[in-house]
C-alpha cells in the first residue's frame, strides 16, 4: 500500500503550485536547495500554458519554447519561480534534453512539463 495523498488534494496542490510558481527557467545540473545552483546560460523564464491537474498529475498544454538559445550546453533540470526575474524559488525537476548550441531553439513539447505527488493506494 502506497502512502500519499487523495487524488482530490494533489490536484489542489499541484494547481496551486503552478498558480503561485508559473514561471520555469533552465539549469544544466541540479538547482539545488534555493534554486540557484547549476543555472543554464539561457537565462529567460518561460510561463507555459498548463491543463488542469488531474490523477495526481499536471501537464503543460502548449509548447514551452526558448528561441535563439544564449549558450552552447546541456540542460538537465528547470526550476520554478514566482516572478519573470528574481522572485522566489518553488520547486524543480529533471528534463531530458538533447544538448544545443548557441542560437538554437530548444522546446519542450506540450504534455511533456508534467508534476506528479504520490497518491495512496
Amino acid at each position: 500500500m502506497a502512502e500519499g495523498f487523495s487524488t482530490a488534494a494533489a490536484n489542489t496542490v499541484l494547481d496551486a503550485q503552478v498558480t503561485a510558481y508559473p514561471w520555469f527557467k533552465l539549469h544544466v545540473g541540479a538547482p539545488g536547495a534555493n534554486g540557484t545552483a547549476n543555472a543554464a546560460t539561457e537565462t529567460t523564464r518561460k510561463n507555459p500554458a498548463f491543463a488542469s491537474a488531474s490523477a495526481a498529475s499536471k501537464a503543460s498544454s502548449a509548447d514551452a519554447v526558448w528561441t535563439s538559445v544564449a549558450g552552447t550546453e546541456d540542460y538537465t533540470h528547470w526550476s520554478q519561480w514566482s516572478a519573470s526575474s528574481a522572485g522566489t524559488f518553488g520547486g524543480s525537476g529533471t528534463i531530458t534534453a538533447n544538448a544545443v548550441t548557441t542560437a538554437d531553439t530548444f522546446t519542450i513539447p506540450a504534455a511533456n512539463l508534467v508534476l506528479t505527488l504520490p497518491v495512496a493506494s
